[in-house]
């Protein structure tokens, strides 16, 4: 009996029967899903954070052993795969909070440009290739790790992201997790150095992250945050912890450089004291943009699009090169 329809996203054919029958007055129809949708609900971006696989094999100084190298790429191509699967599920299972949150709400899903049953496929299936290339073409100790790796992130966004304190200590190794990764792919020995230094930087990026989060919640006026166990409160605590532990990294690095180890791979270990005041002040500058509201959500994408931070690795990577080749 209605005079005129509203029609939103109908099946094809349906507003032809409509218009025979009354007037359409408005049509409303969803953005149809396209490749970059799909590549954006994957965060192909974040893929970025396995670069760390290479992280043993550049320690070890055998990074110009191609066979390694291959091994590396292939595990860092797993890891990505593995890891967009778990985005893919952790985006469904937080629809809700994105779909209020200002940035968060452009994802894919909660958007709507990608529908929800094509991420429910897509979860499975890019599991399925991840560790089947993982076992068939890579040793059995790195299946065993990328075991650890999914069991660790399924646990984090079906639970442990809710509590307090033990979600940046996941956070943490789940980075960590990706050298070792990298370390049993291509059958290096892995310093307890290296994962000394790892987890504590690691540890101040988690709480970065959520340090960020937090500001951004304040912003909005909120005193505390859907499905996790932070307060607007929190934010001093989380400053005082995060520069702590990035500045116990800095003291692991401090250490290592007189360890005996770095006699025998570096001719000029001397020269690598230089990176303690570099990581300082790129740990101090994050954290200053992190109370200042402009870091990223996300402070291993913020270090790869900041220039600052771009040229902090150059100068570490000249210093690296510096310390091993000088004569």
């Amino acid at each position: 009996r209605a005079r005129r329809a509203i029609l939103v996203d109908p099946d094809p054919g349906v507003p032809r029967a409509v218009r025979d029958i009354v007037e359409v007055e408005t049509l409303i129809e969803n953005e149809r899903p396209g490749v970059s949708g799909y590549l954006k609900a994957l965060r192909l971006y974040q893929w970025s954070k396995n670069v760390l696989i290479f992280l043993p094999l550049l320690g070890a100084h055998r990074v110009g052993e191609l066979d390694l190298l291959a091994d590396a790429f292939l595990a860092f191509i797993v890891f990505g795969l593995c890891a967009s699967s778990v985005y893919l599920l952790n985006d469904l299972l937080d629809l809700p909070a994105d779909r209020l949150h200002p940035r968060k709400c452009r994802r894919p899903f909660a958007a709507g440009t990608v529908p929800i049953v094509h991420g429910v496929l897509l979860i499975p299936l890019l599991l399925l290739v991840a560790f089947g290339l993982g076992f068939l073409l890579l040793p059995p100790l790195f299946g065993a790790v990328l075991g650890l790796y999914y069991v660790s992130t399924l646990s984090y966004s079906l639970w442990l992201k809710r509590v307090v304190l033990v979600d940046v200590l996941l956070l943490a190794g789940l980075y960590t997790i990706r050298v070792l990764a990298g370390a049993a792919a291509v059958g290096v020995g892995l310093s307890f150095w290296l994962l000394a230094f790892s987890m504590f930087l690691f540890l101040s990026l988690a709480l970065a992250k959520r340090h960020t989060e937090l500001i951004v919640l304040r912003g909005q006026g909120s005193e505390s945050t859907r499905g996790r166990g932070y307060q607007a409160s929190d934010l001093d605590a989380l400053l005082s912890l995060g520069a702590a532990a990035g500045y116990m990294a800095v003291l692991v690095l401090a250490l290592y450089i007189n360890s005996p180890e770095v006699g025998e791979l570096y001719s000029r270990p001397e020269a690598i004291w230089l990176l303690c005041p570099l990581l300082l002040y790129w740990i101090s500058r994050m954290w200053l943009g992190a109370h200042r509201g402009k870091l990223h959500d996300d402070p291993v994408i913020f270090a790869f699009k900041d220039h600052v931070s771009r040229w902090v690795l150059v100068a570490t990577a000249i210093i690296v090169v510096t310390a091993t080749y000088a004569p």
